[in-house]
């Protein structure tokens, strides 16, 4: 499936790393505990005291010579978690996100646990994802890009509250181990979607989408 037909179905930041406070306790600890000497010591004995920091991988986008590495999970804001207008829109902006995410792992799992199997345009990405990441193939671009999102917070007779989204997409590239396998054009205007999620114990969960203009 195109890009492009991505976006007429679906159309279609990061984890932090601690701020290592064992590590800064461990130090502040050396620091009172070293006993009253000369400077050089007082320097040893901390430097002595402090652990190496472990490094982090480092994030690697992907290109033709292969695939993402380490590539961040989105992490879902508080106001998202909020049954509110300002929480549908930062909801709905979260799981664009997660589409992103999958386009760049071949992972669908965290779009999956968002949306409900009513999401019938999520069915139709997660194919795209199955066969752009199969026989060690993987893909890079189809990033989306939103442009607008709003809502107007009317519930409808079903129980689910609208968001429209406005976005557009890059190209989508194909690579294999043989190397570029094709590309796919995205979109060169703006799409409009309207997307529906309810409001449950668990958090929001998108049940469809749509493409209504593009």
């Amino acid at each position: 499936m195109s890009a492009a037909a991505v976006a007429a179905v679906l159309v279609l930041g990061g984890c932090s790393g601690s701020g290592e406070p064992e590590a800064e306790a461990a130090e502040n600890r050396s620091s009172s505990a070293s006993p009253s000497g000369s400077a050089s010591a007082s320097e040893t004995a901390t430097q002595t005291a402090t652990p190496t920091p472990t490094p982090t991988a480092a994030y690697k986008p992907a290109t033709a010579e292969g695939p993402a590495e380490n590539v961040p999970l989105p992490v879902m804001p508080e106001l998202a978690k909020e049954k509110s207008k300002e929480g549908l829109e930062a909801f709905a902006e979260y799981w664009y996100s997660l589409i992103n995410y999958g386009y760049e792992t071949g992972d669908p799992g965290p779009l999956r646990a968002a949306s409900a199997d009513t999401c019938f345009a999520c069915e139709s990405y997660y194919a795209v994802l199955d066969n752009g990441y199969s026989e060690n193939e993987w893909m890079t671009g189809a990033k989306l890009h939103l442009q607008d999102l709003s809502s107007n917070y009317v519930e409808t007779d079903e129980g689910a509250f609208q968001a429209t989204i406005l976005i557009l997409q890059d190209d989508l590239q194909y690579y294999g181990p043989a190397g570029h396998l094709g590309t796919d054009p995205g979109t060169s205007t703006p799409a409009v979607q309207l997307m529906e999620a309810v409001f449950t114990s668990g958090g929001w969960y998108v049940v469809t989408l749509e493409t209504l203009e593009m």
